[in-house]
């Protein structure tokens, strides 16, 4: 695959060798491009490994301490590892929904010596839990899928439908095949019961939801990316999945491309505004050629997979946020349509399946990886994470296989 030219990156002036540095806790991807993002400018970063370790392996985090169980000894192990280095004052991101969460209950106590980049609890449960996230969504009338809160076995068992229909957790914890998964997809009331059994043994059945299956690719799924202020957003962008793995009900995202979509950015900026909510956060929607709307799915507030798009395209909301966490003037910046992001590994699986399918050419396929990109983990600069990457999933799969 030959290289393409990208427009240059924009230079920011470097931060004062001696400023603060960053923490960030858990997550994979986008935490790898948190740690590129700042140690690029010479800001230090350490990393707290909660599961996926590919961050760790970056040449731009300099120490990766290790991360106790519980959450009690999550928030000693900060503070204490913050006063032992000489930490106070860096700031913390948090890299997937369990540290989050962790941030924004724990804030009050943790911003006596860090820098946060989470909003308090009372905002953030409002993303956190879906079941608040859809309330929310129908006060304001932004469309949302259908969704039920099953009572008990004989509720799910007297529902007629709609099939296809999926169950999902409210939040998702704690770490199980059905909060891993974010959803299972089910086409009969006997599939169903089923999986509403297999749920209800894994979380608390108060947390299961059924949801209407919204028809389409990953294509009808798009997402608004930004940082917020006291005042709204800073800055922000809306990004198109163009490709997900599994191809029929994907999982996670392997090529995004930034687009111009205003009805999905006024939808998510009411929704944000409501909740007074400040920080990174990512929000979710998918068309719904039915109803001919874009539906609310999900609300993440910490950094999301595909963060470093953001950085091709003209908004580096890892450093962005840094700079507003230190008190910091934060630049104007807008972002550029037509940039992509791929995770090149899952995404070439996922496009042979579709060409096998008939619903990709190879041609298209070669097409799409021309014009401005960025890798989710091979950089240049910083090779190592792209030549673990496939051994690290590899373990991770054996792992899965035997839980």
């Amino acid at each position: 695959m030959g290289r393409t030219q990208s427009p240059p990156l924009a230079a920011d002036p470097a931060p004062p060798r001696d400023c603060p540095g960053a923490v960030v806790i858990g997550g994979a991807h986008g935490s790898l491009a948190v740690a590129r993002s700042l140690g690029r400018r010479g800001i230090p970063v350490w990393f707290f490994n909660s599961g996926h370790p590919i961050a760790r392996f970056s040449r731009y985090v300099r120490r990766s301490p290790a991360w106790p169980a519980s959450a009690a000894d999550q928030v000693e192990c900060l503070l204490e590892t913050g006063a032992r280095n000489q930490l106070r004052g860096w700031t913390l991101f948090p890299g997937g929904d369990p540290e989050a969460e962790l941030l924004s209950r724990h804030g009050s106590t943790l911003a006596e010596f860090f820098r946060l980049t989470t909003p308090p609890w009372e905002v953030m449960r409002w993303a956190n839990d879906k079941r608040l996230t859809y309330r929310l969504a129908g006060d304001l009338d932004i469309p949302h899928p259908w969704t039920y809160y099953p009572k008990g076995r004989d509720d799910v068992a007297a529902l007629k439908g709609p099939f296809p229909m999926i169950l999902k957790p409210a939040f998702k914890e704690p770490k199980n095949a059905f909060t891993r998964a974010k959803a299972w997809r089910v086409n009969s009331r006997r599939e169903l019961l089923a999986r509403y059994d297999q749920a209800c043994s894994l979380v608390n059945p108060d947390i299961v939801m059924l949801q209407e299956f919204v028809p389409g690719s990953g294509d009808s799924q798009l997402s608004y990316a930004a940082l917020w202020g006291q005042h709204g957003p800073v800055a922000s962008l809306v990004a198109r999945r163009l490709r997900q793995y599994p191809v029929d009900f994907g999982y996670f995202s392997t090529f995004v491309e930034t687009t111009n979509q205003p009805e999905v950015s006024l939808a998510a900026e009411r929704l944000l505004s409501a909740m007074n909510y400040t920080g990174l956060v990512e929000v979710e929607f998918k068309y719904d050629a039915r109803e001919h709307c874009y539906k609310l799915l999900d609300i993440n507030g910490r950094v999301w997979a595909w963060t470093a798009l953001g950085r091709r395209a003209g908004i580096d909301f890892p450093y962005l946020m840094w700079l507003q966490s230190q008190g910091e003037p934060v630049p104007e910046c807008h972002a550029r349509t037509g940039v992509r992001w791929l995770h090149f590994s899952r995404d070439f699986v996922a496009a042979m399946l579709e060409i096998r399918r008939g619903t990709l050419s190879a041609s298209a396929y070669l097409r799409s990886l021309r014009g401005p990109r960025e890798f989710a983990v091979f950089a240049a600069d910083d090779p190592l994470p792209a030549v673990l990457d496939l051994p690290l999933l590899a373990v991770r799969l054996i792992h899965r296989m035997r839980a």
